[in-house]
């Protein structure tokens, strides 16, 4: 594999892709700024690998075919996509709890309440219980997928996964760290409740949305 490999067409196409996608305001992102700006930023990049763990593992599907395989059984998407659905509502419940509470965090405090193994636990569930990271990465790995399979198969497909894997990396990072910062903190004590509100709205309506699809 060499450099030329990861600036073909195809391939840049799927890195744009996959860098809109990761990129926009998403349960991910929300999730890991509202951390980062509450609980820091060790908490925050911790929630972060999970969520880059989640991606990876459907990454890996995709690049050998199986998520495929999965996708073409509706009841294991069902399944998934009912777990989605109700983790979704879940931290939309914590959110609206959250905003309905009366304290707030001072600007340089961290909450150190919740071990950083169940903090990754929870951005490793978040992604793996959303089957459109399935049919997402089905896409952009057939962006460049060669037809038939075997070695052309993963030498086309490994640049897609290696490369978006870092864009992931970059961009869930940068989200925990640009969000933990003193300012940033400060913005998060005076707009909490307001924050948690939204993330409430938000969380509630695509655990609703994910329930009701047919697709």
């Amino acid at each position: 594999m060499t450099a030329s490999t990861f600036l073909t067409a195809d391939v840049l196409i799927a890195y744009s892709a996959y860098f809109v996608g990761t990129a926009s305001p998403g349960p991910s992102n929300l999730a890991i700024m509202s951390l980062a700006m509450s609980a820091g930023r060790k908490s925050a990049l911790t929630f972060a690998l999970g969520v880059v763990s989640g991606s990876f593992f459907w990454a890996l599907l995709a690049s050998l075919g199986l998520s495929a395989v999965l996708a073409s059984y509706s009841e294991c998407l069902v399944a998934i996509k009912i777990a989605g659905g109700l983790y979704l509502l879940w931290l939309g419940f914590k959110s609206a709890r959250s905003a309905f509470s009366a304290g707030a965090l001072p600007a340089n405090t961290v909450r150190q309440d919740e071990p950083l193994g169940r903090l990754y636990l929870r951005g490793l569930l978040l992604h793996l219980t959303n089957p459109k990271a399935i049919l997402v990465w089905l896409s952009i790995v057939s962006l460049a997928m060669a037809p038939g399979g075997g070695a052309s198969h993963v030498s086309h497909t490994a640049p897609v996964v290696l490369g978006c894997m870092c864009i992931g990396v970059s961009v869930f990072s940068s989200y925990a760290v640009l969000f933990s910062t003193a300012s940033a903190r400060r913005v998060y004590v005076a707009i909490r409740r307001w924050l948690d509100g939204s993330l409430a709205i938000m969380f509630g309506i695509a655990g609703i949305k994910l329930l009701t699809s047919k697709n």
